[in-house]
């Protein structure tokens, strides 16, 4: 057995928090009472995953296994009953009977699968040869060529190179096996859904089951590549005519909804195009009128969760970042009523929901103590109560952390929330290490989030109190704070992130001798910068996937739209933007002194692997006291068991000899 399995179990460790449940909800029954979520969980030894499944009555709590779902996919709950798939679209009746019934032949690479409200149409997603990249594709003769010849962009895309297929939608008539599958996108070089984490919510059905409505980027290219103009579009079934519901709405559209009656539908909408991080907006359109109307404009806030319809379709319930957690609103979208209600309030984060029980609703929660369970929520009053216990004997049976939202003052007098998480055993009589930690994004929440990696409750739980700002481009604070750090990364983040640290380094318990400093993705850029400027407050560093060299991962990187709206431009643009000299982290090796860690990705194609190899290069030349942990396996995060493992042990190991 591996020793990293023998360890006691009295605070959080690695292996204890590979080991925890993972809750997933997958439906809710049409009338709300029962819900069907799984439970995954990991085999250390042999890394495979094991999922459980169960029903769940939100009224009486009561939890029974769902065995009839073991070894296939869940598509959909509706009035018709439970779909799943088993390489064939299977049903059972909503009475919850063991029995399927088969709907169809065997769907070879079939993904994302949905059945209309009516029971008539099977619609899936498929990729498609379209383009000819491969070598041996072009020169038959050549049978053993590995050749990838590209003319274009988008030529690879967060982990994966473009090998000449696209992802089209297929309509299959499920009363008639006669009728020929329909491609809704035939001869389009289009792809549904969109790359790289898009599914089965990028297209859904019209209650009446007569449109089918959908999200494309209809571009291809070096203009799909810095553009993020996404659209709805609505395929008619019996016409085969397809419309642009969103034309001229130039950023973002996705994830649309229609109410139960289908006389509206909603989309979450960003206004700017090429600006990923964008207020996010609610639109709704009138389908007898086609008028559209920004429910949420007057909101200083972004959209940057989920959102449901409520049953009598006069309101919309969403998910949202707030003052660094994440909480339930309302907003009203009958006659002019367009003021968002906060319903929920607390140290956690809801992080979905899934439906709606009377004038409760489902949602999943987290917090930096507890990872993802099921809860109920008045939409009344916004009290909770737990659905799912999944993990409570592990965290009955370990220290837990305090955490407590700090308001710091920057540089330029500004009020920033400042999460400060501490030991279980905190004592403030003693003097404890203490890790800043820079979050990624960079216009990405932080929040109550329970991560497998950067997990705050395991850093304090090997004895560090750990800070972690909400510095400028945090969504919750503010539209134009989450804005502020486009063409500013070196700039005032850094000063938020030095005023953070500095601020508690006041603190007695806070050992100002032993800081660390900690992140990934934009948080390993803050790293690297911060290295060479930070003056001295740091012993030690870690970064992941960290940003090095901004003319070389402008050169490298994929979705040129986040680089030229963030780093405003090219390299060789005239004037050169300020990102490639003033807040170049490379620029500033001269001024490395501390040790510091790099951990690079091998398949990560958003911060690739150069970034890393020159960070490390530099600091062993500079003869920089240096380690580089490389996952040939791994994307822009660390998704095996065994890599996480490995992840956290060098992490803490290098922080134990550093700091």
């Amino acid at each position: 057995m591996a020793p990293w399995l023998l360890q006691a179990q009295q605070v959080m460790t690695p292996e204890l928090l590979w080991s925890l449940g993972r809750v997933s909800a997958l439906g809710q029954s049409p009338d709300g009472n029962t819900v069907l979520y799984r439970v995954a969980k990991t085999d250390l030894k042999t890394e495979a995953t094991g999922l459980t499944y169960y029903w769940l009555n939100v009224n009486t709590r009561q939890i029974q296994p769902a065995t009839v779902f073991e070894g296939k996919n869940f598509i959909q709950w509706d009035v018709n009953g439970l779909y799943a798939t088993e390489g064939q679209v299977l049903k059972i009746s909503r009475d919850m009977g063991a029995t399927w019934t088969t709907l169809t032949a065997q769907l070879e690479g079939a993904e994302n699968i949905r059945v209309s409200p009516d029971g008539q149409w099977l619609l899936f997603s498929k990729s498609i040869p379209f383009y000819s990249v491969m070598g041996k594709d072009i020169y038959p003769q050549a049978t053993n060529s590995t050749a990838q010849i590209y003319t274009d962009l988008n030529y690879r895309h967060w982990d994966a190179w473009n090998d000449g297929k696209v992802s089209h939608l297929f309509l299959a008539n499920l009363k008639n096996a006669t009728t020929p599958v329909k491609d809704l996108l035939q001869d389009e070089p289009y792809e549904c859904p969109q790359k790289p984490f898009g599914g089965a919510e990028d297209f859904i059905f019209s209650p009446d089951s007569k449109k089918i409505v959908y999200v494309c980027k209809k571009k291809t290219g070096k203009e799909y590549a810095q553009s993020t103009n996404t659209d709805i579009y609505a395929y008619d079934i019996a016409t085969g005519k397809t419309t642009n519901w969103s034309n001229g709405m130039m950023g973002y559209d996705m994830a649309p909804a229609f109410c139960n009656d289908g006389k509206k539908i909603a989309w979450l909408s960003m206004k700017q195009d090429g600006f990923e991080a964008d207020k996010n907006d609610i639109i709704v359109m009138d389908m007898a009128t086609g008028t559209k109307t920004n429910l949420t404009s007057g909101w200083d806030e972004t959209m940057d969760g989920g959102f449901i319809w409520n049953d009598a379709g006069d309101k919309i319930y969403f998910d949202a970042s707030i003052k660094g957690t994440r909480q339930l609103f309302s907003v009203n979208t009958a006659g002019n009523a367009t003021s968002v209600q906060q319903i929920s309030s607390g140290d956690f984060d809801i992080t979905g929901i899934l439906g709606q029980s009377g004038q409760n609703l489902t949602v999943s929660r987290t917090d930096m103590n507890h990872a993802t369970e099921l809860f109920t929520v008045s939409t009344g009053d916004g009290t909770m109560q737990p659905l799912t216990h999944t993990n409570d004997s592990v965290y009955n049976s370990i220290g837990l952390s305090k955490t407590t939202l700090r308001m710091v003052t920057t540089t330029d007098g500004r009020q920033m929330g400042v999460w400060v998480i501490y030991p279980p055993d905190f004592n403030p009589g003693k003097k404890y290490p203490t890790l800043l930690y820079c979050q990624g994004g960079p216009q990405s929440s932080l929040t109550q989030f329970y991560s497998l990696r950067w997990n705050f409750q395991l850093m304090a739980a090997n004895g560090y109190i750990v800070v972690a700002p909400n510095r400028r481009g945090m969504p919750g604070w503010g539209v134009q704070w989450n804005a502020d750090i486009s063409k500013d990364w070196g700039g005032q983040p850094m000063r938020d992130y030095l005023s953070a640290i500095d601020a508690l380094a006041k603190e007695p318990y806070v050992d100002k001798n032993r800081l660390g400093c900690v992140g990934a993705s934009y948080g390993g850029y803050s790293v690297y910068m911060l290295a060479g400027i930070h003056e001295n407050r740091f012993k030690s560093f870690i970064a992941h996937d960290g940003l090095f060299d901004m003319k070389s991962w402008y050169g490298t990187t994929e979705e040129l739209w986040f680089a030229n709206w963030d780093l405003g431009g090219s390299y060789w643009q005239k004037p050169q933007p300020t990102a490639y000299e003033k807040f170049n982290p490379s620029n500033f090796v001269d001024q490395w002194t501390a040790p510091i860690l790099i951990i690079q990705g091998g398949i990560d194609f958003r911060v690739p692997i150069e970034q890393g190899l020159e960070a490390f290069q530099a600091a062993q030349l500079r003869h920089i006291k240096s380690k580089l942990l490389y996952f040939p396996n791994e994307n822009h995060w660390v998704l095996h068991a065994h890599n996480g493992l490995v992840w956290q042990h060098e992490f803490f190991q290098w922080l134990k000899e550093t700091l």
